[in-house]
């Protein structure tokens, strides 16, 4: 009776949860900041208005609007062994989620990361 509850094989579960693995490393790394978030969250929309507010360029993926977001979403915690988003990457280095993006914020930290990583345009003068 299990087959008619799932069609797929545990072969072509882990060919997506590959597919999915390698496609968050690829926006991970080709982007100078990238936020994989869920639409509805609050965390998420604030990490977002945070960079906003900076004027970084950042690529956000909500993966509930993405169809193989949930495998995306998995494979992200195989990477990074965190399972909640927003799940923030900055030069391909990954960060963490709100808290630690707040937190390298408040700390100072947060706007020489993302000038290093080409998010933000470098300073022409010394203030």
């Amino acid at each position: 009776m299990g087959a008619v509850f799932s069609s797929e094989s545990s072969e072509e579960k882990e060919n997506k949860r590959e597919m999915a693995l390698e496609k968050a490393k690829q926006i991970a790394s080709s982007s100078p900041v990238a936020v994989f978030s869920k639409s509805f969250c609050p965390y998420c929309n604030q990490v977002k208005k945070l960079l906003s507010s900076l004027g970084a360029n950042f690529k956000a993926v909500e993966l509930d609007h993405e169809s193989d977001g949930s495998e995306i979403q998995a494979a992200l915690h195989q990477w990074t062994g965190q399972r909640t988003v927003p799940n923030v990457f900055i030069g391909g280095k990954h960060i963490g989620g709100c808290d630690s993006t707040v937190a390298l914020h408040n700390q100072g930290k947060l706007v020489p990361l993302l000038t290093e990583a080409g998010a933000l345009p470098a300073a022409t003068h010394s203030a």
